[in-house]
């Protein structure tokens, strides 16, 4: 019997399920230069269920304009909304530019374009909904003539909005980094992912030169931690903008000025791509798991994609280990400089040891992919997680560090 007969056979023989209760939630966005604001509303209406009520945080020093149908309630930044039965709007202005702990932008408006996250636009949501109700949710631009937008997500069958979808939320929200306004872009398809290079225009920098670490770095990616999600969205910009870089969900934002490879060996793009694809977040006092493992895998990969030699990544680990000498604990809510250098160590020492005890066959990235699925990640997820692979407890997760 061929393939395609047992899978009918199997369509057919499986039990029919209830579609799951739902209701509508729009969320409608207008870029306003002019004002450096974007104008937002949420709307919700009714199907088989509907959305009860949505709590939110908004800043009245950012978010401003508030107003809705139904019942709403504002204490400080805390927002909520209770929407009529029949469905109605909550809406509010939104200043975009916003600077990232006083040093350079992480959302900027001007004339030409807007550069943010999604979470700008709406911050996270806790919502109430009829019993087993799920949203279905869509994202809508009205933009300034002669903009246009980039997003990291998958327009509708009509091409008028974007879908959202988080199987972990009942409320899908936009999240993610959004460019507007008039963009040079550069696409290609790369290990499976539809991967888009975008910037302002007159920015001054290389789309082309991204795409292509991008090009290279994808594949080993894939390799190393399964499956890439459909859509890569990578946005970039000069000064005044945050000299750095940030991920997103299937997004990240890099400074046009960043290097694709630094002179200590590392990588911003490959560090930030590791989350991207990993999606880890740390447990309390546990992020140096999340930033280590990607400052690892961004000496790491390059190196397996033949952007890096055997002897610089050699040099970059040794660098690591002089930085995190000092390091005598890792614990930490936010893990940067020495301690995320001290974590490298740690998992170049771990994987080692996986080697050696594997004789080659295994290595680091057979915990991670046992990590992803938990998606927050502790001491004792990383120990078992190891033990799992390795047979027995690490000697390098066996330290002080970790106490």
């Amino acid at each position: 019997m061929t393939r395609w007969l047992v899978a009918a056979f199997a369509l057919l023989s499986a039990p029919v399920l209830a579609a799951r209760p739902e209701f509508v939630v729009d969320y409608r966005v207008a870029f306003e230069p002019d004002e450096g604001t974007a104008h937002v509303v949420i709307a919700t209406a009714p199907i088989s269920g509907r959305l009860v009520r949505l709590t939110t945080r908004l800043d009245p020093e950012r978010y401003t304009g508030l107003k809705a149908d139904g019942t709403l309630e504002r204490d400080g930044s805390q927002v909520v909304w209770s929407p009529p039965r029949k469905g109605g709007t909550l809406q509010y202005r939104v200043r975009i530019d916003h600077r990232r702990r006083g040093d350079g932008f992480d959302a900027r408006m001007t004339d030409d374009w807007a550069l943010l996250r999604g979470d700008d636009l709406v911050p996270p949501l806790q919502s109430i909904v009829t019993r087993g109700a799920d949203a279905r949710a869509r994202l809508r631009f009205a933009l300034p003539k002669g903009w246009s937008i980039e997003t990291p997500y998958s327009r509708s069958r009509d091409g008028k909005s974007y879908v959202i979808v988080d199987p972990e939320r009942r409320v899908d929200r936009p999240e993610g980094w959004l460019l507007a306004g008039k963009l040079g872009v550069r696409r290609e398809r790369i290990a499976g992912m539809r991967v888009a290079v975008a910037a302002p225009r007159g920015e001054g920098v290389h789309r082309n030169d991204l795409l292509a670490f991008v090009n290279a770095i994808g594949p080993q990616l894939e390799k190393a931690f399964g499956e890439l999600p459909p859509r890569l969205l990578l946005v970039q910009a000069g000064d005044p903008m945050w000299r750095g870089g940030l991920s997103g969900p299937r997004s990240l934002y890099l400074h046009a000025d960043r290097p694709l490879l630094s002179g200590n060996g590392t990588s911003t793009p490959a560090h930030e791509l590791v989350h991207v694809v990993t999606r880890l977040r740390g447990a309390e006092d546990d992020d140096w798991i999340v930033e280590g493992l990607a400052e690892y895998y961004a000496i790491e990969l390059p190196h397996r994609a033949g952007l890096l030699s055997a002897s610089r990544r050699k040099k970059a680990l040794a660098w690591m280990r002089e930085r995190g000498a000092p390091v005598e604990r890792l614990h930490t809510n936010r893990s940067q400089d020495r301690v995320t250098a001290r974590a490298v160590t740690l998992f170049a020492a771990l994987d080692a040891e996986l080697r050696a005890a594997s004789d080659g066959k295994r290595d680091l990235d057979d915990v991670v992919r046992r990590l992803l699925p938990q998606r927050e990640v502790s001491r004792e997820a990383l120990r078992d997680a190891t033990r799992s692979v390795l047979g027995k407890p690490a000697k390098s997760l066996q330290t002080p560090l970790l106490d």
